[in-house]
């Protein structure tokens, strides 16, 4: 979403009536898988950390409305040989995007008030649990990088691993033994599900007792959240 500030032309106009709350949800929605901002509990890494890539433009004084007028201009018109998509946010849409990002980039401390409401705790649901040999689980719907739990309990045998993503974000499902967190372990993936935005996957693999980690293949995602541990017992 935003590069080198430097000779962005077009970042001085001021939108009116931005919603700050809007903009932050569409932010992780859209751009969050992408992206780093540490205010939205972002942590993408396909794209530039933003708060790294205006932090010594913000410290050398250049103001939030320019910000705002810059990121506007970067999201309509994305840089043709980048991965970000033409037309990703379009109206008032993007307008709130672009001032909450203006907003946040590269400032101290968190969101406070109804900033700080617009968005649950992500993989804070209760754990995914076997019922009649399937084990399902589900992308966070809000496109935020995560499940919407990271915890799991399985009997030993035969199970089918189901993940339906309404997200809109390309995410799978992949399980390897052990418990390696947000590292990509040593083990072999055991199965996994094919990558997709939209729709429920499953794919069937023998448990022995243990510990499993479930995670995302999709780039950056892993390491940004997106990964939970499976009790097989």
């Amino acid at each position: 979403m935003a590069g080198a500030v430097a000779g962005c032309g077009g970042g001085l106009k001021r939108f009116n009536n931005p919603n700050l709350e809007t903009g932050k949800v569409l932010f992780v929605e859209k751009c969050g898988a992408c992206h780093t901002l540490a205010h939205a509990g972002t942590r993408g890494t396909v794209g530039p950390d933003l708060d790294d890539a205006f932090a010594e433009s913000v410290a050398n004084g250049l103001g939030r409305s320019t910000i705002e007028g810059i990121v506007h201009d970067q999201v309509l018109n994305p840089n043709p040989d980048g991965v970000m998509p033409k037309g990703l946010l379009k109206g008032s849409d993007l307008n709130d995007v672009a001032a909450y990002v203006a907003q946040v980039a590269a400032a101290p401390g968190q969101d406070t008030g109804l900033l700080a409401q617009v968005l649950h705790k992500p993989g804070n649901g209760p754990p995914a649990v076997e019922k009649n040999g399937v084990l399902a689980f589900a992308a966070d719907p809000t496109g935020q990088l995560s499940y919407t739990t990271r915890k799991a309990v399985a009997t030993p045998g035969p199970v089918t691993i189901s993940m339906s993503n309404m997200s809109g974000v390309m995410h799978n499902i992949a399980i390897q033994a052990g418990n390696s967190g947000a590292v990509q372990g040593a083990t072999p993936v055991l199965g996994s599900t094919p990558l997709a935005s939209k729709g429920t996957a499953s794919f069937r693999v023998n448990l022995k007792p243990g510990t499993y980690t479930y995670f995302c293949q999709a780039p950056g995602h892993r390491m940004a959240g997106m990964w939970g541990t499976i009790t097989v017992k």
